[in-house]
């Protein structure tokens, strides 16, 4: 609480004034007196309690005055409030589960590496809509376009490369995305994909994916995953698993012809630090609208102080006339 008036707060010198007044004129009243022969009776009762009585209503009456003054100080409380309006992005994730996911040119694998970054790049985007999807030689939604970012969490550290049938359907996988976005009202749908591979399976093409995100306005930002050239790929052996160099072959032509039709763009990761800079990027790239609107709310308490001085000065009138006038 603050008064808008303090200057007026100098006023309470007036109701200290009154008190010294009244101290003045109570010593200055004590002149009558009465002779008694014997003064024990006197000091054994004390002060009647009417007598004390008397002095009441001025202190109700400078409890008023006191309001009063306090009042016209303005006094009130002020709370700022914080409206924040925002509008989020929908982003389905698809991502390759592969069995060359497993490949460990990534630390400690591909798919591990991409699924502790993908949870980082959740966390980020407090105010959007984000699914994931998943594929390999299928495609199925692990997760719907949610805000919850602990189930989306939780949904990502489940995926595993034995989801499904093996294999690279990556038209299958964009198809998927973009289904889940087809029915957003957001003003910016995206999709990022992430794979390692070549197409090699699945039932719809990935130029045919790519044509239906862009006549739904879906953006698509492409990743390829894995090192130039040869790649460490855990392979069972008689001896147990044993790391062995495969090739790594990623079709980055499909990969950035997808990102240019519909908008996107596209990025390869060869490692960790590179693959958190790819979604550090899209998560600058890919920005809603906040509106932050600052308001301040005074609560006025002017006409409960006057409410209390008027209550003080009822009190103080009823008293001199019921209580005082009554007194022997």
């Amino acid at each position: 609480m603050y008064f808008e008036y303090p200057g007026l707060l100098w006023l309470l010198v007036v109701p200290a004034l009154l008190v010294l007044h009244y101290i003045w004129l109570e010593m200055a009243q004590r002149h009558p007196h009465l002779r008694v022969s014997v003064s024990t009776p006197w000091k054994l009762t004390g002060t009647p309690f009417m007598a004390w009585m008397r002095h009441v209503p001025f202190v109700f009456r400078l409890a008023a005055v006191v309001l009063i003054i306090l009042a016209l100080a303005r006094p009130r409380t002020q709370e700022e409030v914080t409206q924040v309006d925002s509008e989020g992005i929908d982003i389905v994730m698809a991502m390759d589960v592969s069995t060359s996911m497993l490949a460990r040119d990534l630390y400690p694998d591909r798919i591990n590496a991409s699924k502790e970054i993908a949870v980082e790049f959740i966390s980020q985007r407090r105010s959007d809509r984000i699914g994931i999807v998943v594929f390999a030689g299928e495609s199925f939604t692990q997760c719907p376009l949610t805000t919850d970012k602990r189930t989306l969490v939780n949904l990502m550290n489940e995926v595993t490369t034995d989801l499904i049938e093996d294999g690279t359907a990556i038209g299958n996988g964009l198809a998927t995305s973009v289904a889940r976005l087809t029915e957003s009202d957001a003003k910016s749908r995206v999709v990022i994909l992430l794979t390692d591979g070549v197409n090699n399976s699945g039932e719809v093409a990935p130029q045919m994916a790519t044509e239906i995100a862009k006549q739904y306005g879906i953006k698509v930002y492409t990743i390829g995953v894995g090192k130039e050239g040869m790649a460490k790929y855990p392979v069972m052996t008689p001896w147990g698993v044993q790391l062995q160099d495969v090739k790594v072959e990623i079709d980055e032509e499909l990969l950035k012809n997808i990102a240019k039709e519909t908008g996107g763009k596209y990025f390869r990761a060869t490692d960790n630090t590179k693959l958190a800079e790819i979604y550090n990027e899209i998560n600058q790239m890919e920005t809603g609208r906040t509106t932050i609107t600052n308001a301040v709310i005074y609560d006025e308490l002017f006409m409960s102080y006057v409410l209390w001085a008027l209550a003080a000065f009822m009190i103080e009138l009823l008293l001199n006339w019921f209580v005082i006038r009554r007194m022997p």
